[in-house]
């Protein structure tokens, strides 16, 4: 039986590599990446606080990923690459950028192979990218496509006696629909139909180009679950065999001549970010992160907070070029406005791109639009150019739920304005109307000049509509589909650095001082964020509906 399989593997290692195979078995090291870390923007440790005490965990960033594998591809002691895809945490977007990093690796004579039990849309489109690919014999997956579920609590509210008044510009500023709607309206509808359609026709182009199958069969297969057991992956071409995890340690064992794991000469992923070199501390890139919803307080992106460290940024002479990497939803107006404002100001001191991550839309779209050059991924969500705003009314509500009559006393007829007990008059809603019709504007007109642009041209596709990065790309939104890395190695040639350090901002606090002080950087969710939607005031928020984008479903 060995000697039967260990031709099979001769006769996949001449496929896997030409080079590898003219010089019999592979020599050098084994890059071993297993993803049962999650990827994060910008990694590290972090705990969470439950009853059963203190739960630590921890991270890789992006970045660190992708200089690991881009330095991989020319280290001449790295001869292959194994993926343990199990567990695999990361978004669609950063699935995108490690696939493009593994296809290099591949062209670089650097065998890529792919291992797991079970595959998921996010997990197999990066691992589509590997030269092999092997499930476990009953494993599977669920390759089902994209979706978008959206709550509408009309309804539910309307049970409680709660009032929504929304104010907005943008027929596709569908933020605050889910508060005065009971159904999806149609332009809702119609763009997250293109923008999901957008997203799978970019994991479904490429899965069909590594997989050398059609389009066409990938998505019939979608549509007809005909993709349920391990061995209808393996009939459709989706993956290469079939292997428990002792049989992949044997075929790993073959593929570098030998017979024993212990004299496969291992290279972990962690340990090989750690030997990153780190460059001349005087000559810096900074990448700066806005990761997280804009607030003025609080959790997330904090307006003032991040201002100074641009500021910062901005007035350090060791710093020679910016890479803004945002992966916001936006948030709140003014708090976008004082990030806005600080990028522009160091923009005219020093060449600074943006890099978008899985969102850069509404107002983390704003505070970006003035970088000389703005790079996106296929499967970004981004644009959202619109303004909303909501007052709701709670008086009615406690009267018939709590029955307390809250009764409000003024010196002047509006005193009460956005006291959040009554609803808005006639006169006080279009007082707001005015205030979102003016941001609206200023919003179109930072994009305009940012993006050369008419300020017609920019209202044409802004409307609050939310876009793929593939169609932002053709409409003008994004200059360049491109890595995070891929913008650092841009801006260093345009800075003319040879040699550089990469420099990260904010300062990303330590657990010690994350437990004594909290992390202001860690981000809220926005998808499920409601209730600071539904207290009392108002506030002009530049921020993507609340919704739940379905990339990772459930495997078997």
């Amino acid at each position: 039986m060995r000697r039967l399989f260990f031709c099979a593997c001769m006769a996949t290692l001449t496929i896997l590599s030409a080079s590898a195979a003219d010089k019999g078995f592979l020599k050098g090291k084994l890059l071993k990446i297993d993803m049962k870390e999650v990827i994060a923007e910008r990694g590290g440790s972090s705990f969470n606080v439950s009853l059963g005490g203190l739960d630590f965990s921890s991270s890789v960033s992006l970045l660190d990923m992708e200089r690991a594998l881009d330095k991989a591809a020319g280290d001449s002691k790295i001869a292959a690459v194994y993926i343990n895809t199990d567990h695999f945490g990361a978004g669609m977007a950063a699935s995108e950028e490690i696939r493009n990093y593994l296809l290099q690796l591949s062209k670089a004579g650097k065998p890529v192979i792919a291992y797991g039990a079970s595959l998921d849309n996010s997990s197999y489109y990066m691992a589509s990218a590997a030269d092999r690919v092997f499930l476990h014999p009953q494993g599977g997956g669920s390759l089902t496509g994209m979706s978008s579920t959206q709550p509408f609590v009309k309804d539910l509210l309307d049970t409680l006696g709660v009032e929504v008044q929304l104010i907005r510009h943008g027929k596709f500023k569908s933020a605050g629909e889910m508060y005065i709607r009971n159904d999806i309206s149609p332009e809702n509808r119609e763009q997250y139909e293109t923008m999901l359609g957008s997203i799978w026709s970019t994991i479904a182009e490429e899965i069909a180009a590594s997989r050398g199958i059609k389009v066409e069969d990938l998505n019939a297969w979608v549509d007809n679950l005909a993709l349920s057991t391990a061995k209808t992956w393996v009939d459709k071409g989706l993956v290469d065999g079939l292997k428990y995890r002792d049989e992949m340690e044997e075929y790993l064992c073959h593929l570098f001549g030998t017979t024993e794991v212990s004299e496969v000469k291992v290279q972990d992923i962690k340990e090989y970010i750690g030997d990153l070199k780190k460059g001349p501390a005087k000559k810096k890139i900074a990448v700066l992160y806005a990761d997280g919803e804009i607030v003025r307080s609080g959790g997330g992106i904090v307006g003032e907070s991040l201002s100074r460290t641009i500021a910062k940024v901005r007035a350090d002479s060791t710093v020679k070029a910016v890479v803004f990497r945002v992966n916001s939803p936006g948030g709140e107006v003014v708090a976008a406005d004082m990030i806005r404002r600080e990028i522009e100001l160091l923009g005219k001191v020093k060449p600074v791109v943006a890099s978008y991550g899985a969102y850069a839309a509404s107002g983390g779209y704003l505070i970006s639009a003035g970088c000389s050059k703005i790079f996106t991924d296929n499967t970004t969500l981004t644009g959202s150019i619109g303004v909303f705003g909501m007052v709701p009314s709670l008086g009615k509500a406690i009267r018939k739920n709590l029955h307390v009559n809250m009764v409000n006393i003024g010196t002047h007829e509006h005193s009460s304005m956005g006291s959040g007990m009554q609803p808005l008059t006639p006169e006080e809603e279009a007082w707001y109307q005015e205030e979102i019709e003016g941001i609206y504007d200023t919003f179109v007109t930072v994009v305009s000049e940012g993006r050369s642009m008419s300020k017609e041209a920019v209202d044409e596709i802004a409307q609050g509509r939310v876009w793929a990065g593939k169609d932002a790309l053709k409409i003008g939104l994004c200059d360049e589909k491109n890595s995070l890395l891929g913008a650092i190695k841009y801006i260093a040639e345009k800075a003319k650095l040879n040699d550089y350090r990469i420099a990260v901002y904010p300062e990303k606090k330590s657990m010690l001082r994350e437990l004594r002080e909290g992390d202001s950087n860690k981000k809220d969710d926005p998808l499920v964020n409601i209730k600071s939607r539904l207290v009392p005031g108002f506030k002009a928020m530049a921020i993507m509906p609340y919704i739940t984008i379905d990339t990772v479903k459930s495997s078997k």
